[in-house]
C-alpha cells in the first residue's frame, strides 16, 4: 500500500512539473537588442549588400497612443463618422462618448450638423439657436458628451474647455521647440518642460532627438510629458516602419538615415529641393568630404537668444561640438531636428546629381555646382 502511494505521489509531481514548465515557458520572451549603432559617415547605397535588418524602435502600443490622425496639415479633417472615433478611450464613462471638434471644420452650423448626424441632437434649428451670436465657432478638440444630455447641456460642454486639445508638430523642429509647443497647448508648466526635454526624451541616445514625429495629434489636455513622449514615439514607430526595409536593402542603418534626414529636412528650401539636397550631400559623404551644413550648425550653436535656427555665420565654424559639420568629416552623432517623410524618401531617393555645392538665393531658389570655382561664381550671381 505505502509502495502504491509513493508512486503516485511521484506521478503526480511530475505532472505538476511539467504543468508548470509549460505555463512559466510560454511567459518568457527572448529579449530584442536594441539598435546602438553611433551614426558615423554614412554607408550609401550598396545595392548588393546584405544587412541583417535593424531592431525595429519600438513604444508602448495602447489605445491613449493610437488615437492621432494621420494628418500632417493644420486643417485636421474628420472621418467616416463627422468626427468621432471608434478609438477606445479609457477616460470616458459607459455613458458618455468622444465628440471631435475638428481644426478648420469648427463653425456652429458644421458642429450642428455633426451633431445631428451622430445621433445627439435631433434638432439642428433649435441647437444652434441655444448658442449666443457672439460665438462663430467651437473651439477645436475632444469633448465628452452623451446621447441622454439635453441639447442645452451639449450647448454648454461645447463653450466649455475641451478634455482632449490639438497640438499640431511641423517638421523639422529640434526637442526644444517641440516642448514650446506641447508646453503651450498642454499647459505645462517649466518643470514639465524641462523635465520632457531633459529626461523624459533623453534616457536613450538613440531617441534623444528626430523621433518626435512632426504631425497633427489629438492629446489628452491633462497628458502628463512622459506620456507625450511616448506618443510621438509611437508615431514615428508606425510611420517611419514603412521604410526599414529599404534602409536595410541599402546597407544603411535607421539611425543613420534618419539623421541624414535631419540635415536634408532643415539644409532644403523647400520639400521639392529635398532629392537635389540629398544627392548632393550623398555625393560629399561619398568623396570623403566634410558635409559643411550650416544647419548642424546652428544646432550646435542653439538659441543665442535670437531663435533656434538663425542664419550660421563664420565665427560658427569655429565652434567645438561633435555637430559641427564643418570641423567634423561624417555625420553629427544623431538627428538634429525631427524630419518628415518627404525628407526621408528623399534620403532613399535621392537626385541623380554632379554637383558638390549649392545655394540659396534670395527667393530661396536653389542652385548648385560641381566645383568649388563654380560655387564661387554663384555666390557673386546670386548673393552679391
Amino acid at each position: 500500500m505505502k509502495t502504491s502511494i509513493i508512486i503516485l505521489l511521484a506521478i503526480l509531481g511530475l505532472t505538476g512539473a511539467a504543468l508548470a514548465g509549460f505555463y512559466f515557458g510560454r511567459g518568457q520572451t527572448k529579449s530584442t537588442p536594441t539598435a546602438t549603432d553611433k551614426p558615423a559617415a554614412a554607408i550609401k547605397k550598396n545595392k548588393s549588400a546584405t544587412t541583417t535588418p535593424e531592431t525595429k524602435i519600438s513604444a508602448p502600443k495602447d489605445s491613449a497612443y493610437e488615437e492621432t490622425p494621420a494628418s500632417t496639415t493644420a486643417n485636421a479633417t474628420k472621418n467616416n463618422t463627422g468626427g468621432a472615433t471608434t478609438t477606445i478611450d479609457q477616460s470616458l464613462s459607459e455613458s458618455t462618448e468622444r465628440f471631435t471638434v475638428a481644426i478648420g471644420e469648427n463653425s456652429v452650423e458644421e458642429i450642428a450638423a455633426d451633431l445631428l448626424n451622430q445621433g445627439f441632437i435631433n434638432d439642428k434649428k433649435y441647437f444652434v439657436k441655444l448658442i449666443p451670436p457672439a460665438i462663430m465657432a467651437f473651439t477645436p478638440g475632444g469633448y465628452k458628451l452623451s446621447k441622454t444630455m439635453s441639447g442645452a447641456q451639449i450647448a454648454e460642454t461645447l463653450q466649455n474647455k475641451s478634455y482632449m486639445v490639438w497640438v499640431i508638430i511641423p517638421e523639422g523642429l529640434r526637442k526644444e521647440e517641440t516642448a514650446d509647443l506641447l508646453a503651450s497647448d498642454l499647459n505645462w508648466n517649466i518643470t514639465q518642460k524641462e523635465q520632457w526635454i531633459n529626461k523624459d526624451t533623453a534616457a536613450d541616445k538613440n531617441y534623444f532627438e528626430g523621433v518626435y514625429f512632426p504631425d497633427t495629434y489629438l492629446i489628452p489636455a491633462d497628458e502628463a510629458p512622459a506620456d507625450a513622449a511616448k506618443r510621438l514615439i509611437a508615431k514615428f514607430n508606425e510611420r517611419f516602419a514603412v521604410y526599414l526595409p529599404e534602409f536595410n536593402r541599402q546597407n544603411i542603418k535607421w539611425t543613420t538615415g534618419l539623421t541624414f534626414a535631419s540635415i536634408v529636412q532643415r539644409e532644403a528650401a523647400n520639400a521639392g529641393d529635398m532629392p537635389l539636397i540629398a544627392g548632393i550631400l550623398w555625393n560629399r559623404i561619398e568623396q570623403g568630404m566634410a558635409l559643411d551644413a550650416d544647419a548642424t550648425l546652428q544646432y550646435a550653436r542653439g538659441n543665442a537668444g535670437n531663435g533656434w535656427w538663425t542664419a550660421a555665420n563664420a565665427a560658427d565654424k569655429q565652434i567645438d561640438s561633435p555637430y559641427n559639420t564643418y570641423a567634423n568629416k561624417g555625420l553629427p552623432p544623431h538627428p538634429i531636428c525631427s524630419p518628415g517623410t518627404t525628407a526621408i524618401k528623399a534620403t532613399l531617393n535621392p537626385a541623380q546629381t554632379d554637383c558638390l555645392y549649392y545655394l540659396h538665393d534670395n527667393s530661396r531658389i536653389t542652385h548648385c555646382s560641381k566645383t568649388y570655382e563654380e560655387h564661387l561664381e554663384n555666390i557673386e550671381k546670386y548673393l552679391k
